[in-house]
């Protein structure tokens, strides 16, 4: 089942603190890596309301769970001269800044890079942008804008039909790479003693997705096909998706070994595709894939996925059923290997009728294991605001002057009580 949330004082990146000004995926995600990993991340969001994420409908509706646990919320109207003071305290003692705005937009509030570096020389600052500095820096992204002009759509659609990738595949990855950027930057910090800028580009996330079909264009001297259309060339004879005897499930198999073909010949009754003098070499079995792929379907709808796949792994073959999401809560690998935590989803308000259907859900962990053991969840994604009150007393402010934000809107808190319950 799934592990139990709780606090570790023991994780790699325990001790840092840092500052996350984001929204969306991007910046989100990069916050929550290193938060997985022991930073104390504090996410900053604009008072009142707060981050917009949380309000988002349909396919984005998930973003704010998904990405914001092991986080605490501090929801702080930074236009006042009390909440920038607020916040400038709290850029004195951290360690990372991590931004996923417009440029210019953190210079307008008075937290560009420069401004704070000054007052905090070991500041690592992060800006995760849609484009590294050059002609298209000051565009609009979103991933699926650098899907379409970083060539991934097309490789992922079929001819004349471009496709986005079925996640925020560049988002996601942006953010990591933003992390990695920002252990480097810390690793620097250890040998100089003062912070860098570092950035983290959308655009060119993309393009290092897309960088073996580049490399096969220039191998090749011809731009590749589309990986989804039917004329996609395959070396193997069998790498396909499959119909099985159940209605409306699939597999997907492949035999890319010479190994690998005679026990799917041998193993399916096939005996005569092994054994023909035409098929004898891979290059061959390649170029008769009609003719194999018709008769491994005919055999494979006559049995049911569960069969075809316990037969699949006793033979060591590459395989996978065809999953949707929904089917990877109950997952066995997954429940038995702590590859899923229980993430509430109540900071989805876009919900429909406002309430989840699952009000735990079981959400991915970092796809890392150290030590023998996986990043777990120490903190639910926070409500708005609720860790305002220890967060500013963390700053130095006095009850008194924390009760004086909260009257004049500057300091959110997720209920006002918080002030004397804590």
């Amino acid at each position: 089942m799934f592990p139990e949330p709780g606090a570790r004082a023991d994780l790699p990146l325990s001790g840092l603190t840092v500052l996350e000004f984001s929204h969306m995926v991007m910046g989100p995600c990069c916050g929550m890596v290193l938060a997985d990993l022991g930073a104390d991340v504090i996410k900053i969001e604009p008072a009142p309301g707060g981050d917009n994420t949380r309000r988002l409908t349909g396919p984005a509706v998930g973003f704010f769970p998904t990405f914001n646990r092991n986080k605490r919320s501090l929801c702080v109207d930074l236009k006042t001269s009390a909440g920038l003071s607020l916040v400038h305290r709290l850029v004195a003692g951290a360690d990372v800044l991590v931004e996923n705005f417009r440029p210019g937009a953190m210079d307008r509030l008075g937290l560009g890079e420069s401004t704070l570096t000054a007052m905090n020389p070991r500041l690592v600052y992060l800006s995760c942008k849609g484009f590294l500095p050059g002609p298209y820096e000051h565009r609009t992204a979103l991933d699926e804008v650098v899907q379409m002009m970083g060539g991934l759509a097309y490789m992922t659609g079929l001819p004349g039909q471009p496709m986005r990738a079925g996640t925020s595949v560049n988002d996601i990855l942006g953010g990591v790479f933003g992390a990695v950027a920002v252990l480097a930057a810390l690793r620097e910090r250890d040998r100089t003693g003062r912070g860098t800028p570092v950035q983290s580009g959308l655009f060119e996330t993309n393009m290092l997705l897309v960088a073996q079909h580049m490399a096969r264009t220039a191998v090749e001297g011809v731009a590749p096909p589309s990986m989804g259309g039917p004329g996609h060339p395959k070396p193997w004879p069998v790498y396909d998706v499959f119909d099985t005897a159940d209605p409306e499930a699939q597999v997907f198999v492949g035999a890319v070994t010479e190994t690998q073909w005679r026990a799917l010949c041998d193993a399916f009754g096939l005996q005569d595709l092994r054994d023909d003098p035409a098929l004898a070499t891979a290059t061959q079995r390649a170029a008769a894939r009609p003719r194999i792929l018709e008769r491994v379907a005919a055999v494979f709808r006559t049995l049911p996925q569960a069969a075809l796949m316990a037969r699949f792994e006793a033979l060591g073959l590459p395989f996978a059923p065809i999953a949707r999401p929904s089917d990877l809560f109950d997952d066995p690998h997954l429940l038995a290997s702590g590859g899923l935590l229980p993430v509430e989803m109540t900071g989805a308000a876009g919900a429909p009728g406002g309430v989840p259907a699952i009000p735990v859900a079981g959400i991915p962990a970092l796809p890392v294991s150290m030590g023998g053991e996986r990043a777990g969840l120490r903190l639910q994604p926070p409500r708005l605001g609720e860790h305002g009150a220890e967060i500013a007393r963390e700053a130095g402010l006095d009850e008194t002057e924390i009760a004086a934000l909260v009257e004049a809107g500057t300091l959110r808190l997720t209920d006002a009580t918080e002030l004397s319950a804590s």
